[in-house]
């Protein structure tokens, strides 16, 4: 009997070990899109994510791992939008075309999504951090998970066509969740519609839309470049004049600034997660939002005004 059992733990484990070699590899290069393709792929896919859960994609620096690690990888998903531009540059010294703009492995999840603060231009840099032809933290608003799903759904069924059905019913299962939880979310921030707020970074141009508040002007005059004492002062005044309700900052930006001018103003700083895993508690998509959604409800209901 004993035999027996130890000869089925050791083809459970064989079998484990094969499922998990035969899983397709994907890289992302942000969390938020590495837990989208995972709340999708389920154990179908093993994903790992080029920048850090606490650092600034947008001012990464590649490692000499991260090579390897698109070696190593079946299928590649990137922001795009000059959001992770320097992803161009390993993708070019790999030289596998599967990974090029348009390969097979390849998907730039912000093809179809309905863009905010669009310039029409290319990649430029401007002293700070780099920018493309729109604002690209779209995966800040819940309803672009349906269109970014949808895509990560599409290339991992190219990947493995034969679990096509188990890849949408993946899917289908975290967009019923999003759904439920995201009619909470309106609910918890809909007494704060049209609230005005200070933010660090322009990141939050898709939350707040989809939640109905705005967002008037930055601590970064430029994103990436640090406020002077003007710049300070400035804010300040504009704060008062529109009644500003509170400070929104990200988990990876200097305080001081924000700080400043939230003691001036006299409203709350609430520190909100730009990214998966950016801060404790927010370990998958669905977490970053139900974070984000009371710490600003708490705060807006806190602030006097």
């Amino acid at each position: 009997m004993l035999a027996r059992l130890l000869v089925a733990a050791v083809i459970s484990s064989a079998v484990a070990v094969a499922a998990a070699s035969a899983a397709v590899r994907v890289v992302t290069t942000t969390t938020d899109l590495a837990a989208l393709v995972a709340a999708v792929g389920s154990d179908l896919v093993t994903v790992e994510s080029i920048v850090p859960s606490a650092s600034d994609p947008e001012a990464f620096e590649p490692r000499p791992g991260d090579i390897d690690k698109l070696r190593r990888a079946d299928v590649l998903v990137r922001v795009g939008l000059g959001y992770d531009y320097w992803l161009d540059a390993l993708t070019s010294r790999i030289g596998d075309k599967r990974f090029m703009r348009g390969g097979d492995a390849y998907l730039d999840a912000s093809a179809g999504i309905p863009l905010l603060e669009i310039r029409g231009q290319s990649v430029v840099n401007e002293g700070g951090h780099a920018h493309g032809v729109a604002n690209p933290h779209y995966w800040l608003d819940p309803d672009n998970a349906a269109l970014i799903t949808a895509a990560a759904a599409e290339i991992l069924i190219r990947a493995v066509p034969a679990q096509r059905e188990r890849v949408m019913a993946n899917r289908g299962r975290f967009l019923a969740e999003l759904e439920a939880r995201r009619q909470r979310w309106l609910k918890s921030l809909a007494p704060y519609a049209g609230a005005k707020l200070i933010a660090y970074h322009n990141a939050w141009p898709y939350f707040a839309r989809r939640f109905r508040l705005d967002v008037i002007d930055f601590i970064e005059p430029k994103p990436g470049v640090a406020p002077s004492p003007v710049h300070l002062a400035q804010l300040v005044a504009t704060g008062r004049k529109a009644q500003v309700r509170a400070i929104v900052h990200e988990p990876y930006e200097p305080e001081e600034a924000s700080r400043l001018v939230a003691r001036k103003l006299d409203v709350p700083l609430v520190v909100l997660a730009i990214s998966v895993g950016s801060i404790p508690g927010t370990s998958d998509y669905l977490e970053l939002f139900e974070h984000n959604v009371a710490a600003l409800a708490n705060a807006l209901a806190a602030s006097r005004r």
